[in-house]
């Protein structure tokens, strides 16, 4: 647990930092205690930077912001990992996932009542016993298999799974400058094979309010999926972003930002 808080802390200051620098020609407001920190988690194939122009967002409005490096290895022990992040804000928190990293706040809250909302981001939302891999294969649309380059086998028996670079635009990011989206092609960060296929522990979603924002021209996860788990989890708000690819928060940022927002204030008053 000590070395699990060691690496929490770390990743906190690394991407806080990232996030920082994100703003650039922006003017960052000092953050305010009085608001709660946004924790964002990236899914499978990006990484913390893909948060940028939403973090930028939020720092201008004087929200305190943290990007965790999601380690990408299994459900359980990506949720353990972000509840400890969670464990060391002070106040209160909103938990914001995107694609696989949905997956993981619906199993980071622990009861934690620091936790006062959830935010979904072209994102799962599981409920218990439901895997990734399942759910976005319920339903038609979804074009990330035939995409996929050939697994990494690794020590421990398990596999890393990357997307083709020369394929991750058009699948992964479409709406997305070509010059960024070879950039996020080349830092992906793999999935392990088998957090796709862990099942899913009992749903925060259950417990917490939660709001929902995806892309109709999802590839990764077809937008009836996404219908269908933002409706299951009774979200106070659903926002369809039309002609938006996987990474609506890279694409959109100011869409998806006005809406962790209004999840914040919607919390604090609920």
């Amino acid at each position: 647990m000590i070395m699990l808080t060691i690496k929490s802390l770390l990743a906190v200051t690394i991407t806080a930092a990232l996030a920082l620098t994100s703003v650039q020609n922006a003017t960052a407001a000092q953050p305010d205690a009085t608001k709660p920190t946004i924790v964002l988690v990236h899914g499978a194939f990006a990484e913390s930077s893909s948060w940028n122009g939403v973090a930028a967002q939020l720092l201008t409005q004087g929200y305190p912001v943290v990007a965790a490096a999601n380690p990408l290895r299994g459900v359980k022990q990506d949720a353990d990992y972000v509840a400890d992040i969670v464990e060391q804000t002070a106040g209160p928190v909103i938990l914001v996932g995107h694609s696989y990293g949905g997956a993981v706040i619906t199993n980071a809250v622990h009861n934690n009542p620091k936790v006062k909302g959830l935010v979904y981001v072209a994102a799962f939302a599981p409920d218990k016993g439901e895997t990734a891999i399942e759910l976005s294969g319920r339903y038609p649309g979804g074009t990330l298999g035939p995409t996929l380059a050939a697994p990494v086998q690794l020590d421990d028996g398990n596999k890393d799974l990357y997307i083709q670079q020369d394929k991750f635009g058009q699948q992964f990011a479409a709406d997305v400058p070509a010059a960024d989206s070879a950039l996020m092609a080349a830092t992906q960060r793999p999935i392990s094979e088998a957090a796709l296929k862990e099942a899913s522990g009992d749903p925060a979603w259950k417990k917490l309010p939660s709001w929902f924002i995806y892309g109709s021209a999802d590839k990764n996860i077809p937008e009836a999926a996404l219908k269908f788990m933002a409706e299951r989890a009774g979200s106070k708000k659903t926002v369809t972003v039309q002609g938006a690819s996987h990474v609506v928060m890279t694409s959109n940022p100011q869409k998806v930002a006005e809406l962790i927002i209004e999840a914040a204030q919607g919390s604090s008053k609920g």
